[in-house]
């Protein structure tokens, strides 16, 4: 019997033998992390409950990297890809606020993971790539707040995004600051309230009167008036205020759409985020305004979401095929 007769045979080869890649998304809720093997063979992703920190600096990298390294690790443990050579983050704020993160996360994520390219995407542009893919077009992100961004391939556009107290027209609490507006018309008497919504407010949030006292000193006021959006949607089908508020919002979103989708005939649109739940009060009249005001645009639904996002770019940015433009404020990258 021959030498090698009873030995066990070899282990294939596993995937993560070669260097692989991280894909994160840091948004209001949280982060979500992606590690995977180069050929995306091997996928696995954890996720924190725990929004990173802003401060005077914009998004504080020290508290992305606290949440971000034990998640990693572990990942790394649970699939065997070893450390990663990529990284793309997605990060809420990142065009305004992110500073700080593009200073030194570049170089932390070298000295505790090994990381050689960074990509630091704002999170639209990641939820872009989650709709759309790279391609031209233009994608309305719904949420508490709204953005809208597009792109021609040779540079980004963005309209909106500028918070709930200048801007964000359509989101969600724009959504339920309107519809709040609405309840106190009607409790003042004034023109325009609207007795239902009155009625759903009260019922939430207690007396109109005590209502400033309760909305303004919140941190979280945007979510707050956001939660109020379910009331104007139940109460759009008979109620003619609450239905134009909803068909107004639809109106800001469209703007927004076609302030950034560009001419080509080849555009795609897509509208993603949370506010789509809102259901047909909101979706049908979005729909008329955005064939109204993109006849030469593709309507489609979004592929994915902003995890997604960061994760095809990460891929495309590992093997050299990223298309996508560079800007300074919405999408960078650094080796390191």
């Amino acid at each position: 019997m021959g030498a090698g007769a009873d030995a066990a045979p070899p282990s294939p080869a596993r995937p993560a033998d070669t260097a692989g890649f991280l894909a994160v998304d840091s948004g209001g809720s949280g982060l979500r992390v992606v590690v995977a093997s180069a050929d995306g063979g091997v996928t696995a992703r954890r996720e924190s409950g725990e929004p990173v920190r802003t401060g005077a600096r914009g998004i504080d990298p020290g508290h992305l990297m606290e949440q971000l390294l034990p998640m990693v690790r572990a990942l790394i443990a649970e699939t065997g890809v070893q450390g990663p050579a990529t990284a793309v983050v997605g990060a809420a704020g990142l065009s305004t606020l992110g500073d700080a993160l593009r200073a030194e996360l570049p170089g932390a994520l070298r000295r505790e993971l090994g990381v050689r390219t960074v990509g630091l995407v704002a999170d639209a542009v990641a939820a872009y790539v989650g709709a759309l893919g790279p391609r031209p077009g233009a994608v309305v992100a719904a949420g508490t707040g709204l953005i809208a961004v597009g792109t021609d391939l040779a540079c980004w556009r963005r309209a909106d995004g500028w918070g709930h107290l200048l801007g964000d027209c359509g989101g969600g609490a724009w959504i339920g600051r309107a519809g709040l507006e609405a309840a106190l018309r009607a409790y003042d008497g004034r023109p325009g309230g609207s007795a239902a919504l009155l009625a759903r407010a009260e019922e939430t949030f207690g007396p109109m009167p005590g209502l400033p006292g309760r909305l303004y000193p919140r941190p979280d006021r945007p979510a707050v008036l956001a939660s109020f959006v379910p009331h104007v949607a139940e109460c759009a089908d008979g109620d003619p205020v609450a239905a134009g508020i909803l068909r107004t919002a639809a109106r800001h979103m469209a703007e927004s759409a076609a302030a950034v989708c560009p001419a080509d005939s080849d555009a795609r649109v897509a509208v993603t985020g949370g506010l789509l739940k809102v259901g047909a009060p909101l979706v049908v009249p979005l729909e008329e305004e955005l064939a109204r005001r993109l006849p030469q645009a593709r309507r489609v639904p979004s592929a994915g979401d902003p995890l997604d996002g960061s994760v095809r770019i990460a891929t495309d940015l590992a093997a050299g095929a990223l298309t996508l433009p560079s800007d300074e404020a919405m999408l960078t990258v650094v080796t390191t």
